[in-house]
């Protein structure tokens, strides 16, 4: 009775441990996913003045992101199965970190162009294997890490975008950039020492629950894309609306402090929308209807930006910053909640973020060549609206009590 007794507090103790260490290892991994290309978009101005390079060559910079987060995506998996989750976020990491510092210490168009792909590739890794670790390390506690590892990269995105103007104003602009290296070196031993700890998890046998649940193709499953798409429109609706909000706002008639301050608002929405979320699911909430719920409040977001009050400006993008939040988070969640193995979960996310990430793409270039072609931003904001109306349908789909394979959850 002893020995059984010490053998359940011995399993007690060594499971708060990995959470524990597991929760530390993703807030630190999530503080630099999203800081490196915040903060640039905050300090471009004064980045393109001094290395006398081009708007369409910042432009390239804001581009560059996506598509290196489809390519990590597509790639992660794959390279995770192989070397371990771990060992492939350790290098991730690592490159990561050296993306920041080369971008800062070479002070060139070549030099920031090379670290930034560097970095966003690593975020495409990192952002595909995230969920899987997750899934793999802490089962039962799948909401609550999702969500405070988006809240992190959130959180830590708005406070970069700031401090890191005025900060160049004190050290220079290569200091400000290259300085949150330090997070990723923090980062980095904390992944070394996990992985010491717990193993790799290439070495670790899964059992599955369900006869030949190993053979899914994500790209042959219908929940795959339907998961890629809901992930893909509310990416879209993001960078564009990050993209040209304020300018939206200031042809509506609002003054540019009043459309910047637009711009803040719908960035400031996304702690509460994970937080929110977090804690419903964790209350065991219908999924469903909180997928459909969020969706929606991108259609009435959009819908107010378009042709209602600009009374309501704060109201509408607030809207659209809580619906955006939280159908990320809940993407993320998904892609564990609805797997049944830890590669079946790094397979999903890696899907559905190259389809979703590529979808993105096309959204800030597509609104700012129509509304270039119109003059106008009635085109691209209609075009939007329908998009988000099939988006509320995608999110009944996506988010119903089902697994990857059709199986009732």
């Amino acid at each position: 009775m002893s020995t059984s007794s010490n053998a359940q507090s011995f399993k007690l103790s060594s499971s708060r441990f990995t959470f524990w260490l597991v929760l530390c290892a993703m807030i630190l991994l999530a503080t630099n996913m999203r800081a490196p290309i915040v903060a640039l978009g905050s300090i471009a101005p004064v980045v393109q003045e001094a290395l006398g390079i081009s708007e369409i060559q910042i432009g390239w910079l804001g581009a560059v992101p996506m598509l290196t987060f489809a390519v990590g995506a597509l790639i992660a998996p794959s390279i995770g199965k192989r070397f371990g989750l771990e060992n492939t976020l350790i290098v991730m990491v690592a490159l990561l970190t050296f993306g920041m510092v080369l971008r800062s210490v070479v002070p060139t168009w070549i030099g920031f162009l090379s670290g930034t792909l560097l970095l966003t590739l690593a975020i495409g890794f990192a952002n595909t294997l995230a969920a899987p670790v997750i899934k793999q390390r802490t089962p039962n506690h799948i909401p609550l890490i999702t969500g405070i590892f988006s809240l992190t990269m959130t959180v830590s995105a708005g406070i970069v975008a700031g401090v890191v103007l005025p900060l160049s104003e004190q050290v220079g602009w290569q200091w400000a950039l290259g300085g949150w290296s330090l997070l990723g070196v923090f980062a980095i031993v904390l992944w070394i020492f996990l992985r010491l700890r717990l193993g790799s998890s290439s070495h670790q046998a899964v059992v599955l629950p369900t006869a030949g649940s190993s053979d899914i193709s994500m790209w042959r499953t219908p929940f795959a894309w339907q998961i890629a798409v809901f992930m893909g429109l509310q990416s879209l609706l993001f960078y564009t609306v990050a993209s040209f909000l304020p300018s939206i706002w200031v042809s509506k008639g609002l003054s540019a402090v009043k459309a910047g301050q637009m711009g803040s608002v719908f960035q400031f929405m996304a702690p509460i929308a994970i937080l929110s979320l977090t804690w419903l699911v964790n209350r065991g909430r219908p999924i469903q209807a909180l997928a459909v719920f969020a969706a929606v409040l991108n259609v009435i977001g959009i819908l107010g930006v378009s042709y209602l009050s600009t009374d309501l400006a704060w109201l509408w993008s607030g809207l659209m910053g809580i619906g955006c939040s939280a159908i990320f988070t809940l993407s993320m969640m998904l892609f564990s909640l609805r797997t049944y193995t830890t590669n079946q979960s790094s397979e999903l996310s890696g899907m559905a973020q190259f389809v979703g990430y590529l979808i993105a793409f096309f959204g800030p270039l597509g609104t700012g060549w129509l509304h270039e072609a119109t003059g106008s931003w009635d085109l691209p904001l209609f075009l939007m609206l329908i998009l988000m109306v099939i988006n509320v349908v995608v999110a009944w789909m996506v988010s119903r009590p089902v697994m990857v394979d059709g199986q009732k959850a």
